[in-house]
């Protein structure tokens, strides 16, 4: 019985790891990895979202056995992020081939995407293969998306009569005229360069034109077509400008490279790293032959001051060791002194090395932020902590914000005049402690003077009763919002309690936070979980204060039609609102129904006051 309990419960926490791995899974393009109990690859998958991916193998039975036997054999789950479904395609195929794990069954058969070759002939040609040997050639791609390969060809083709043929041509065999025209230059496909007809200087500049295409150096291209579509037309040539108007789209709209796989790339380690105050997150990328092959995010806990350059030292070393890399050149965001004989450190500002360092800061911060939302949904008592340091550090408050409280007005055109006071203790509303406030001293449409009447209301019954004051507080407002409640608090009340304020732009949207007097700007990213909280506070208040004037408003509106009927007085009113919850509907309603509620003296005043045309 022990036993049994035992295979369940370690059942139920392995659950409960690769569920908490699933739920935090970006919503991004990727491949993602599954690991069985012996730490082997057994599965290598694509997506376009990663999470809806991934969740699917876990939220349903499967009839299929050999997707149900995979599923119960997985331990342990990574993934990569990339920028595009393409990537995902590409780097699929390329750690299939690396790993060949054993669920990849279809993929086994070692099948490679097409790139294109331009040859180092004389002559040199360009043509699409399968095989790589980098001694006869230049290589571009490979390239997942077939027709765009065609494309490229159909356009060099149409752009540059190169020659097409299998001959072998030298220089020498030229000049000995062993060679004679064929049947592509009768039809204009081809200069004929085999002969003398084009020189070789012109034949090299097409095949220099056509390079500049396949690595996307397009734009004084286009210039040069753009310039010819406008003379043609201007000569109304229009169908040899429209010709060359389909190779201009043609040229403008394609993508040669992948920023996963780039043909110019061989045997190099890539690495990125990001870091707080308490760890550090640090990816590895390897490229062989062009392709990434192996791709690792690790962490490390720091336990000194180390410095982001012992960090990444670090693991430079460790990473190197565990894959047991040789790689003479190492890709990095700044530069380091390594203790590594004969291997160079690059800080690439641009080209496909540059693309490749972009790619492993991207899956360092997408690490960083799932190793955070998972600690978060673990310990949520955490995560308010640190949101709370975070604005502590920010504001450069002298202690945590425990307990914020923000203040909005709501009225039209001063009529109705309500505001609300919410509460967030530890990040988190409390809504037993939420306040709402009829404007009681202001005539007119005066957010100031509303401002100040509930601040002091709310401050002075705080210190009355004795109760604790906030921490922070923060205005719905700009800088007269907050002024106002800085008037209030500290020249009126003698209370010091730091205030804020969160300004919105030309559109409403919130987009800054100020702090200090005179008010300054507090540098925040927008999309950062602690914005994304005094944004949730700032709605919060908003949609309370609304909430009440609405309920007020419909209060009024209702009152005062039943206030011009003789002979109703407060508690039948009270009676019909519960009822009817409007005047319209007291209206529609029946004699009877009436006399039901009322009795009959009541219902029939009511009756005939809004059927006394009748």
């Amino acid at each position: 019985m022990m036993k049994e309990k035992t295979v369940s419960e370690e059942k139920q926490k392995l659950a409960d790891y690769l569920r908490g791995i699933v739920l935090n899974l970006p919503e991004k393009p990727g491949c993602y990895q599954y690991f069985d109990e012996t730490g082997t690859i057994i599965y290598v998958g694509k997506a376009k979202n990663l999470k809806r991916r991934v969740y699917s193998y876990f939220s349903k039975e499967h009839e299929n056995r050999k997707t149900a036997m995979l599923v119960s054999k997985i331990r342990d789950i990574r993934y990569i992020v990339v920028n595009t479904e393409e990537d995902a395609l590409l780097l699929e195929n390329n750690l299939i081939k690396q790993w060949t794990p054993r669920y990849n069954i279809l993929l086994k058969d070692g099948k490679t995407y097409p790139s294109i070759v331009v040859t180092n002939e004389y002559l040199p040609r360009i043509f699409q293969t399968r095989k790589i040997n980098k001694k006869t050639g230049t290589y571009f791609g490979p390239y997942s998306h077939v027709p765009t390969l065609y494309a490229l060809l159909d356009l060099i083709k149409n752009l540059y009569p190169l020659r097409r043929c299998h001959e072998v041509i030298t220089e020498e065999s030229i000049k000995a005229g062993k060679h004679k025209e064929c049947l592509e230059f009768h039809i204009k496909n081809c200069k004929a360069p085999c002969v003398g007809r084009q020189n070789h200087e012109d034949y090299m500049q097409y095949i220099r034109e056509s390079i500049e295409i396949l690595k996307g150096n397009t734009a004084a291209l286009e210039r040069k077509m753009l310039a010819e579509m406008q003379a043609l037309a201007a000569e109304m040539r229009f169908e040899e400008a429209e010709t060359i108007k389909r190779k201009y789209v043609l040229l403008e709209n394609y993508r040669s490279k992948s920023e996963v796989v780039s043909a110019t790339l061989h045997n190099i380690d890539v690495f990125n790293i990001e870091d707080n105050e308490r760890v550090a997150y640090i990816n590895y990328l390897h490229v062989t032959n062009g392709c990434i092959n192996q791709a690792f995010t690790f962490e490390y806990a720091k336990r000194l001051e180390e410095t982001a350059e012992d960090l990444l030292v670090a693991g430079i070393v460790e990473m190197r060791r565990r894959y047991g890399s040789e790689s003479k050149e190492v890709i990095l965001p700044f530069p380091v002194e390594l203790p590594l004989e004969g291997v160079s450190v690059t800080v690439p500002q641009k080209g496909d090395k540059r693309k490749l360092l972009e790619l492993s800061k991207l899956n360092v911060l997408q690490y960083k932020k799932d190793r955070q939302a998972q600690s978060d949904k673990l310990n949520p008592e955490q995560k308010s902590v640190r949101l709370m340091k975070e604005l502590q550090d920010a504001l450069g408050m002298e202690k945590l914000p425990y307990q914020i409280e923000c203040f909005d007005n709501s009225n039209i055109s001063g009529t109705d005049a309500v505001a609300g006071c919410v509460v967030f203790k530890k990040c988190r509303p409390s809504k037993a402690d939420y306040r709402r406030y009829i404007i009681k001293t202001v005539q007119g449409p005066d957010d100031y003077a509303s401002m100040k009447e509930v601040v002091r209301r709310r401050y002075t019954r705080l210190q009355e009763e004795g109760k604790d004051l906030p921490d922070l507080i923060i205005t719905d407002g700009g800088r007269g919002q907050m002024e106002v409640v800085r008037q209030v608090v500290e020249d009126e009340l003698q209370l010091s309690i730091p205030i804020a304020g969160l300004a919105k732009d030309d559109r409403h949207r919130t987009n800054e936070l100020l702090f200090g007097f005179p008010p300054q700007v507090v540098g925040m990213k927008t999309d950062s979980a602690l914005f994304r909280l005094l944004t949730q506070i700032q709605d919060e208040v908003h949609r309370y204060a609304i909430a009440f004037h609405r309920e007020k408003r419909s209060k009024h509106q209702i009152a005062s039609e039943l206030d011009a009927i003789k002979g109703i007085g407060a508690k039948t009113k009270d009676l019909l609102l519960k009822r009817f919850h409007s005047v319209k509907r007291v209206r529609e309603a029946d004699r009877a129904t009436l006399e039901e509620l009322l009795g009959a003296t009541k219902a029939s005043i009511l009756w005939q006051h809004f059927h006394s045309e009748v």
